[in-house]
């Protein structure tokens, strides 16, 4: 299964967090339990992929949770766009 298998780093700490995110997020969607390899992929510090502010304070609102628990601010409907 694609959720299973973990990923190698892709050299930035951000994006494997992010991927990391995903996986969770998808993952509760389809109710399944979180991948393991995403539990230590977290970031110590908040990133906003987003460059505008008004997106970033849409993210802090929106950010689904599993997102959040990554340290990563994206908005659920950037999410659905992508």
């Amino acid at each position: 299964m694609l959720l299973r298998d973990e990923p190698g780093p892709v050299g930035d700490e951000r994006w494997d967090a992010l991927l990391a995110a995903l996986a969770e997020h998808l993952a509760a969607r389809l109710d399944l339990a979180p991948p393991p390899w995403a539990e230590s992929r977290v970031l110590q510090r908040p990133w906003f992929p987003a460059e505008l502010h008004i997106q970033r304070a849409e993210a802090l609102v929106w950010a689904p949770a599993a997102f959040r628990k990554h340290g990563v601010y994206l908005s659920a409907r950037d999410l659905d766009a992508a």
